[in-house]
């Protein structure tokens, strides 16, 4: 299949996870895709898949902190100039941020969750909307959200809340964006297997992956699948929209991680860095703060 033949598209987060399966499959439909991530490390293994499968020419790499303005204008500016235009910005970089009770949610964790997962995301839509009007052609911004935006006990408060300002976000720039051709669309994944959720360690959160009614485990191929339909002109009528890719959890009702004092984000708390090359932080509660 190549039904985005032509594109050019940017996927920030796109050296890991659902970024990755998502630029792969980008490239498998006929795309050219300029990958953004704050890991080098994780961007030059991604370059060498995509080489590997013959798509050498095809893709780029830009180091980019996506709470930072002039990065991302940067990276809208290196997707221009190396494939000449700007069809596709899937804004899906992500980290797991604050984490643990309200009254140990240091403010500058708070901040850092909200930078990189809401933030991030105006600054993208910004940006890559000036380009698509410029261009004039039209263009689709997608956004990862989350169902833990969407109903309580899918994620920590501060994750949470970052996706359902994400999510509220996309149908309000839906909206302006309209006229000019430009979809804006989020897709919620609910537990899907990547280094964000179990950090190496699969087995340690197998609990949370049998929580769906859907037997089987939701892998990043089933969100890089979502995206390139979304991506395309078969979706062209829909925008403003955040589909659920979750196996039914939340059709179902969900406490993914426990409820009242069980709940395991309550048992310690830090900020989570995800899969930027960055540590995380952990306090378990009764230490003192280091």
């Amino acid at each position: 299949m190549t039904r985005l033949a032509g594109k050019v598209a940017i996927v920030t987060g796109g050296a890991s996870g659902m970024g990755r399966a998502t630029v792969m499959r980008f490239l498998a439909e006929g795309a050219r895709v300029v990958v953004a991530d704050l890991n080098e490390a994780n961007g030059a293994e991604t370059l060498a898949m995509a080489r590997a499968g013959g798509h050498g020419e095809d893709i780029a790499f830009v180091r980019c902190d996506v709470a930072r303005e002039d990065d991302v204008a940067g990276l809208v500016a290196a997707a221009e100039k190396r494939f000449g235009r700007l069809d596709i910005a899937y804004l899906n970089a992500g980290v797991g941020g604050a984490f643990g009770p309200i009254a140990e949610t240091d403010v500058e964790d708070w901040d850092y969750t909200f930078a990189v997962l809401a933030r991030s995301v105006f600054l993208g839509m910004k940006h890559a909307s000036v380009a698509m009007k410029r261009q004039g052609r039209g263009g689709v911004i997608l956004v990862t959200a989350s169902i833990a935006g969407m109903v309580g006990g899918g994620g920590s408060h501060a994750y949470s809340a970052a996706k359902a300002a994400v999510i509220s976000l996309i149908e309000n720039v839906a909206a302006e964006l309209a006229p000019d051709r430009i979809r804006v669309v989020g897709i919620a994944p609910g537990v899907i297997s990547t280094p964000l959720v179990h950090r190496g360690r699969p087995e340690k959160f197998e609990k949370q992956f049998q929580q769906q009614p859907w037997p089987d485990r939701g892998e990043p191929d089933c969100i890089a699948d979502v995206a390139a339909f979304l991506a395309s002109d078969e979706a062209r009528f829909i925008t403003g929209e955040t589909v659920k890719v979750d196996g039914g959890l939340l059709a179902q009702g969900i406490a993914l991680w426990g409820t009242g004092r069980d709940n395991s984000f309550l048992k310690s708390a830090g900020v989570n860095r995800g899969t930027t090359g960055e540590g995380m932080v952990v306090r378990h509660l009764g230490e003192r703060k280091s």
